[in-house]
């Protein structure tokens, strides 16, 4: 969640220098089962514009007309939704409601953590009862400080009755080597997750960040200055140039990185050829880093074209991180999210 909430401090903070105001609708606490998990947010502006969710559509609304006054008062709200008599969702759904007042200083200080890959904190204090408040509400706990939502000073936890920490890791990483189509049309769904991709093309590629929508950076060293900073468990790196050279080359300078995933594209037969070419040149090379690889990369879902590909490729990913065996749903027992 953490690029939803990177995306709504923009929009949040660029609204504010404007001269306008904003406010925050946090989902704190569910009972039951709900379309989205506590730790989803939106925003309000004061020209009616609604960005973000918390549902699929059908809370969003109450919580509109809600907010108006938390904008008049610059009170604290909390509501509750019951979706078991108008979602189906079979789940009571608790929303703090607050002013959100960004600064400059608690911008600077989080873009920070954005560019360095720094975890954070969001934690709101609330209690379930309906109505308004004025000692509870969510604040920000970076490294350098606190920055309270609605701007007033830190709230204390022995104000309210209920807590919600949220930790907020680095935003995920995806790194693809290569600059083909598929690369093309993986970079695009990737980046629309809000995952920030870096494209590493070899220096014989005519091609520039322009060829790829959505790309946060676009990279062409040479085999040996592969950059390795960066590369973390909240990151993948997918090879798939097309060329059994450059994918060896690759996978020589990624030999010591530690994604939370590495896939190969392509079939098994060019993946041992890979592999055992690797081995000739390292044989003393960790064998858990070809023992991790994902190769051929991509769930079995019989993925043809690119964008097919795609998803097979981001949907293993999603399994691997969210440590998920893939199944339908509809074998799945108990709740979706649990």
């Amino acid at each position: 969640m953490t690029h939803e909430f990177k995306h709504l401090v923009h929009v949040a903070h660029t609204h504010i220098e404007k001269g306008g105001e904003v406010v925050m609708a946090t989902v704190v606490a569910l009972e039951g089962s709900s379309y989205r998990r506590p730790g989803v947010r939106m925003l309000l502006l004061d020209d009616g514009q609604i960005v973000g969710a918390v549902s699929g559509g059908c809370v969003e609304k109450e919580i509109q007309r809600q907010a108006e006054s938390v904008f008049k008062n610059k009170r604290t709200k909390m509501m509750t939704y019951d979706g078991r008599y108008r979602l189906g969702c079979e789940g009571i759904i608790y929303i703090l409601i607050e002013p959100f007042i960004t600064s400059a200083e608690m911008c600077k200080q989080l873009e920070n953590h954005f560019t360095h890959r720094r975890s954070f904190s969001i934690v709101s204090y609330f209690d379930k009862a309906i109505g308004e408040f004025e000692d509870m509400g969510s604040q920000l706990e970076l490294e350098q400080g606190k920055f309270s939502f609605s701007g007033i000073p830190v709230i204390s936890p022995v104000s309210a009755k209920e807590t919600f920490r949220q930790e907020m890791p680095p935003c995920f990483k995806l790194f693809i080597f290569g600059a083909e189509h598929d690369a093309v049309t993986l970079c695009k769904m990737a980046s629309s997750l809000g995952w920030e991709v870096t494209i590493i093309a070899s220096p014989d590629e005519s091609k520039t960040i322009d060829f790829f929508p959505g790309a946060t950076h676009f990279l062409t060293p040479l085999p040996e200055e592969i950059p390795m900073s960066g590369i973390d468990q909240e990151s993948a790196i997918v090879l798939m140039s097309h060329s059994f050279s450059k994918d060896l080359k690759a996978l020589i300078s990624f030999q010591n990185a530690k994604p939370a995933y590495f896939g190969l594209l392509g079939p098994k037969k060019r993946r041992e050829r890979l592999f055992n070419d690797f081995m000739e040149l390292y044989p003393d090379a960790r064998i858990d880093f070809l023992e991790e690889m994902h190769g051929p990369a991509g769930l079995n879902i019989g993925a043809e074209s690119a964008e097919e590909i795609a998803i097979s490729i981001i949907s293993e990913i999603l399994s691997c991180i969210r440590k998920q065996t893939p199944m339908a749903l509809r074998d799945k027992a108990g709740r979706i999210h649990a």
